[in-house]
């Protein structure tokens, strides 16, 4: 493994990248040739550059273009399909370039590249290298986070047109139709030797700083070697709606002593029936279920004034 600053020169002396777009995002085909273009403009050399269809042929795509060898994969679409890539980049000599292009764009956020393709584009080229933690929802790692209730149950109804044409309101408008017939969990989160019980809809377990492209705490990072575990409301369903809306407005100014939040390295999740849970927008099974860390898993090419614990 060549150290940070030996694959932040080759990126910037050698230029060898690869770009897979998932064209089944919401900007993902409209963007492509432009994304394809002004990688050129900026003198990378692409090893390989595919539009992915098909979500199901998304994980085949990126692995053929890891095989390409290049120093800089250049993944592009929402945070399932940057998740996807960094669990297949996890602890290779390759780095992970974003372009984000999804609804939410969460891990982009923490991470602090722009949204915008001109300003991504040029951290490609003229950014630096950085390590960040990846999770690990048993054996499955994830770059944002892991939800328990409602938000799993409403990764399967979210309408994809819904989502293209509104945005990330598409899904508070969906999960205002589940929330009224949602039944809460009573959920026991073990850590650290303590035990902590919610009764509530939805709980989370963040690896990042973002969530809905809010701010979750005003010093959650990607690279702390922390999970942060929080429960959104409780019992009522009008108390959901309410605790979003207060994280929403709120989060940037939170920290994570205060409560609900539990900081910690490891911990076991279990409620009082199988919940589905999904993993960084994406569904992956049901409860219980062990999250860790593995702690600098990921290169990541950041902004060159990203701080880099």
């Amino acid at each position: 493994m060549r150290t940070k600053q030996e694959l932040t020169d080759a990126v910037k002396r050698d230029r060898r990248a690869a770009l897979v777009v998932n064209a089944h995002s919401r900007q993902g085909r409209r963007l492509y040739d432009a994304t394809r273009a002004r990688l050129l403009a900026a003198g990378f050399t692409l090893l390989d550059a595919c539009p992915v269809e098909r979500p199901r042929k998304l994980e085949a795509t990126l692995a053929a273009a890891i095989e390409h060898g290049p120093d800089l994969l250049v993944a592009g679409g929402g945070d399932g399909t940057i998740s996807t890539a960094a669990r297949l980049l996890a602890h290779r000599d390759i780095v992970l370039g974003l372009l984000p292009l999804g609804t939410t764009n969460n891990f982009a956020r923490t991470v602090g590249v722009p949204l915008t393709l001109d300003a991504a584009v040029a951290t490609l080229a003229d950014g630096k290298v950085i390590d960040v933690d990846l999770g690990l929802a048993g054996a499955t790692a994830f770059t944002n986070h892991v939800g328990v209730g409602l938000s799993a149950d409403l990764m399967l109804a979210a309408p994809r047109l819904l989502k293209r044409v509104i945005g990330r309101v598409a899904y508070p408008v969906t999960a205002l139709g589940l929330l009224a017939r949602h039944r809460p969990l009573r959920v026991v989160v073990r850590a650290d030797g303590r035990e902590h019980v919610f009764v509530t809809h939805q709980l989370y377990v963040a690896n990042g700083g973002f969530h809905a492209g809010r701010p979750i705490t005003a010093d959650a990072h990607a690279d702390d070697r922390l999970l942060v575990a929080y429960p959104v409301g409780g019992r009522g369903r009008w108390g959901l709606l309410r605790e979003t809306a207060r994280n929403a407005a709120t989060g940037h100014r939170r920290t994570l002593d205060e409560e609900p939040f539990l900081a910690v390295g490891e911990l076991w999740l279990e409620t009082d029936r199988p919940a589905r849970v999904e993993v960084d927008g994406e569904p992956a099974g049901r409860t219980p279920l062990r999250v860790g860390l593995d702690a600098n898993a990921l290169r990541v090419m950041a902004p060159a004034g990203t701080p880099d614990l």
